[in-house]
């Protein structure tokens, strides 16, 4: 009888340590800040996408994706007009903060006055992202300004944001936090896919490919749904090599089935 009881309390043991060792990870949600690279757009707008938009489907059910990109923003707009304070507000712990902004920061030309913001300001800018994100027990993580499609004479694919991507490392250094550098790899892509595929990647339509762009468009700064999805695996790619705990809750694929 007493061996029985053992077994018994053996078992409910096990049972109680198994119940902590296999609970449920708590549900986050992954804040997307940013400008027109990252946003989500309307149907009307296809076949281009931020890359924030495929990025939503590589998680399982314990993410939510809170894409707050908006086309035009740079660090300082997206303060002044208000949308910073509206996350900060809604931050809990343990939810993370992807920050790519550099595309309308750097425009100093005439016409792009309003969103312009010098390097100092830049940098103050993503520090106090982070430093706010870090008051809520948020997880920031910095990514550089995805770069434009410029090749030169001879194949070679160019930069075209080495000020801004060197000012976000600054901010990491200073601030000890994780950079994504998005404006390297992609540029690598580009190089490894060549001035002519590469194409694919941007939104480039020839006049009546697309009853969207009846006209045709040649953009070099924003991304085809092909384009955006290949950036979002960039970035996922660089979550899991930072190993940071957010790429425990990447979809696995599943094996082929026979």
């Amino acid at each position: 009888m007493s061996q029985s009881v053992n077994k018994k309390a053996l078992a409910i043991s096990l049972l109680f340590f198994m119940s902590f060792s296999i609970a449920p990870k708590k549900k986050i949600k992954v804040w997307l800040i940013g400008d027109s690279t990252v946003c989500p757009y309307t149907p009307n707008r296809f076949p281009m996408q931020g890359w924030g938009m495929p990025f939503v489907y590589f998680f399982d059910s314990t993410v939510e994706i809170k894409n707050k990109a908006l086309g035009g923003r740079s660090t300082r707009t997206f303060i002044a007009e208000n949308r910073w304070q509206l996350i900060v507000d809604s931050l809990q712990e343990g939810d993370y903060l992807l920050m790519q902004f550099g595309h309308n920061d750097e425009a100093s030309q005439p016409q792009y006055a309003d969103r312009y913001t010098t390097p100092e300001d830049y940098k103050k800018n993503l520090t106090r992202f982070i430093n706010e994100t870090r008051s809520k027990k948020g997880i920031p993580v910095l990514i550089t300004p995805v770069t434009r499609m410029k090749f030169d004479s001879s194949g070679k694919a160019l930069p075209t944001h080495a000020e801004y991507s060197a000012l976000v490392y600054e901010v990491s250094k200073q601030t000890n936090t994780p950079v994504i550098d998005l404006d390297k790899k992609s540029i690598e892509l580009l190089q490894e896919l060549g001035a002519k595929t590469s194409k694919y990647l941007y939104n480039q339509l020839d006049a009546g490919e697309n009853p969207n762009y009846p006209d045709g468009i040649k953009d070099n700064t924003h991304f085809t749904e092909f384009g955006a999805r290949k950036m979002a695996e960039i970035v996922l790619a660089e979550i899991r090599a930072l190993k940071l705990e957010l790429a425990d809750r990447i979809v696995k694929p599943k094996p082929a089935t026979k």
